[in-house]
């Protein structure tokens, strides 16, 4: 006897509550694919987010060769996009942005073997990034121009590493995100991984945590007053017979996993929100696909599960 298909998990009638933020976007290329991943995971680590972290930071797509080809690389080889985002709440965050895109980009991309870096935003906003970490050439490093571009020249052990002059930056948006509501661990987590796949095929966003994903989820504020976030006690399963944690967990679930998602602009974020639900919705032990919000009070850009309701901008 043929087993009946799973019954689609419930489609919460809420929204993600995104809020602004400025960052830079640039593109790595490496020899081989190989290398362009060791860069991306370099560049891109400690920085799910900005709770405790410089900045929130993750792979976009690659393009070029062995990914997408439409986008061709300046230099013809294989490459990687890469978005770093600071919350523009932040007073000092033209300031922050630059320092994390200077580190990162000197530390784990310049060390990186045979890469390249070039900026990808075009803007009247732009750090002059490429002076700066061509310092690291004690006075051998040269302005080159490379395929159409003015960049640094920087001698190294390995051969060289050249970089646009300027990195643009511009307003985005952080914080979208998916909940997944699970009749077991396996479940939720095997929900939210084809939620990812999704949402790694849509340009434009990136998905900051481990693997895409957040096991661990978080409220605003604590009992104690050092802490800017704190464990989500309503949601943990585990505490859903503790009077003090006012669960709100749904019946039979065992566990909830997270995708969040930071991206150039509200359409985008949206789009890869819509293909996440797409593809998880059908999984088995999925009870239910929700989101996070704030009722407004931390950003005011609104992510809708259900389309419909999705406010065409202007």
């Amino acid at each position: 006897m043929s087993q009946s298909p799973p019954m689609p998990a419930v489609i919460d009638d809420t929204y993600a509550e995104a809020f602004r933020s400025i960052y830079v976007e640039f593109l790595i290329t490496a020899r081989d694919r190989t290398w362009v991943d060791h860069a991306v995971t370099a560049v891109t680590g400690n920085a799910s987010s900005t709770i405790m972290c410089d900045c929130e930071a993750g792979l976009d797509r690659y393009v070029g060769p062995g990914g997408d080809e439409s986008i061709k690389t300046p230099d013809g080889r294989p490459g990687a996009i890469v978005q770093l985002h600071v919350p523009r709440f932040r007073k000092d965050r033209v300031e922050a942005l630059e320092k994390a895109a200077l580190t990162r980009i000197c530390q784990n991309v310049l060390t990186c073997p045979t890469t390249a870096c070039f900026n990808l935003i075009d803007s009247e906003n732009y750090f002059r990034l490429g002076r700066k970490i061509a310092f690291f050439g004690d006075g051998f490093q040269k302005r080159v121009e490379r395929n159409g571009r003015k960049m640094w020249w920087i001698p190294t052990l390995g051969d060289e590493f050249i970089l646009d002059r300027r990195l643009g930056y511009a307003d985005g948006l952080m914080g979208g995100n998916l909940w997944y509501f699970g009749e077991s661990v396996d479940a939720a987590l095997a929900a939210a991984e084809a939620g990812v796949e999704a949402v790694k095929q849509c340009p434009g966003v990136i998905m900051p945590f481990p693997g895409g994903i957040a096991g661990s989820g978080s409220k605003a504020g604590s009992k104690y007053s050092f802490m800017f976030a704190s464990t989500y006690e309503k949601f943990c399963p585990l505490l859903r017979d503790d009077p003090n944690a006012h669960s709100g967990l749904p019946e039979g679930v065992r566990s909830v996993m997270e995708i969040i998602i930071n991206g150039r602009d509200l359409d985008c974020i949206v789009r890869a929100t819509q293909a996440a639900i797409t593809a998880s919705q059908n999984t088995p032990g999925l009870l239910k696909i929700s989101a996070g919000n704030y009722g407004g009070r931390l950003g005011k850009s609104f992510i809708y599960l259900h389309p419909k309701k999705q406010p065409v901008e202007s």
